[in-house]
């Protein structure tokens, strides 16, 4: 490739960065509203085959994952504090579907949602918000640790 070509194949790659960027900064933002991979392309005027493929090079992992683990990550929380049903957390995180929520729920963090309400309702309690989050963080794109 002629060095020209290569200095705007560079720019396009930056430039993709920073708008897949954008789209995970917006996901973190937005988990709780109804998001959806192609919304957020449409968003970064992208086509779906194209933010996904660049997502996942970037960060490791499709769009749809990050934005589920993220609200996988706000459904424990809420969780722990033990004052909603695992219905009202569902969709106090945005997902519409409870089946769906608990299906990934059970993935990521290794037990059903009502059986993690049960046994870490208030076992955050007096643990600072920033280490709590950190020792509670579920395992991203993978099955759960066997125990």
């Amino acid at each position: 490739m002629a060095p020209m070509a290569n200095r705007r194949a560079e720019e396009q790659r930056l430039r993709d960065i920073a708008v897949i960027r954008r789209v995970r900064d917006r996901i973190d933002r937005e988990y709780a509203k109804p998001l959806n991979v192609e919304a957020l392309a449409r968003g970064a005027h992208m086509s779906v085959g194209h933010l996904s493929r660049e997502f996942r090079r970037i960060y490791g992992e499709s769009p749809y994952s990050y934005l589920m683990t993220r609200r996988i990550e706000r459904a424990m929380t809420l969780l722990r504090r033990g004052d909603l049903s695992v219905t009202e957390v569902c969709f106090a995180v945005g997902s519409s579907s409870l089946g769906t929520f608990s299906t990934r729920f059970t993935e990521l963090v290794g037990v059903p949602p009502s059986v993690y309400r049960r046994d870490h309702a208030q076992a955050a309690a007096g643990i600072p918000p920033c280490l709590a989050k950190q020792v509670t963080r579920p395992v991203r794109n993978q099955e759960a640790r066997v125990r």
